[in-house]
């Protein structure tokens, strides 16, 4: 029954990146699938709920605290123009809380997720081989995401009366932010977990980099 289950989760993450991919790629659909971006990265988060085994008191805390600090950089990232560097967020991501889009929390929870529980089940030689991989991979995965992110009003960097792309100091928080709260996910010691988290990670490298293209 779980192979089942965990068949069908994966189906969905494929089908609805690929749907997604489509309404980006034609121009009549393209307004609509901008506006449902937050509907799909909540339908992504509940596909982790339902895919994660034994929820225990030790998840749920992690789901609070990573989106918690998440949205605090990306507070202070916004405000006081550290960390990322000088950007402020579009319309795209949906609703703001002081400048941030809420949904920035869910987006940041389900990467360091699906990463976390990728390095889990490959085999590399202790925790900070992990985090330090891991990290790695999410910057690598913020180069494909920022030309799409500009574009389609995600987020954008400036000067004054000026979009520019990402500095270099965006690329290198990427990678601190990424190990410190994968050094979290690590630190609260989830038991293996089944293949979905690494296929919505890949699912996030093949939409971006063909977005790229489109």
């Amino acid at each position: 029954m779980r192979a089942d289950k965990t068949t069908i989760l994966i189906f969905i993450i494929i089908l609805f990146h690929a749907v997604g991919l489509a309404g980006f790629a034609i121009d009549t659909l393209q307004q609509f699938f901008l506006q449902i971006v937050p509907f799909h990265l909540l339908l992504m988060l509940a596909v982790v709920f339902l895919s994660h085994q034994d929820i225990d008191p030790k998840f749920v805390l992690f789901i609070i605290v990573v989106p918690l600090l998440a949205f605090a950089v990306e507070w202070v990232g916004v405000h006081e123009h550290v960390i990322f560097g000088d950007y402020i967020y579009g319309q795209t991501l949906g609703y703001k809380w002081n400048g941030v889009p809420l949904i920035i929390a869910v987006n940041w929870f389900l990467l360091v997720y699906s990463t976390g529980t990728l390095m889990q089940n490959v085999h590399l030689p202790g925790v900070i081989a992990r985090v330090i991989t891991g990290a790695f991979i999410m910057m690598v995965l913020d180069v494909f995401i920022e030309p799409s992110a500009t574009r389609y009003d995600y987020w954008h960097w400036q000067t004054p009366g000026e979009y520019l792309t990402a500095p270099i100091s965006n690329y290198l928080s990427w990678f601190a932010v990424s190990a410190v709260t994968l050094g979290i996910f690590e630190a609260f010691r989830f038991k293996k977990q089944n293949a979905v988290g690494a296929v919505l990670l890949l699912a996030q490298f093949v939409f971006f980099i063909l977005l790229y293209w489109i």
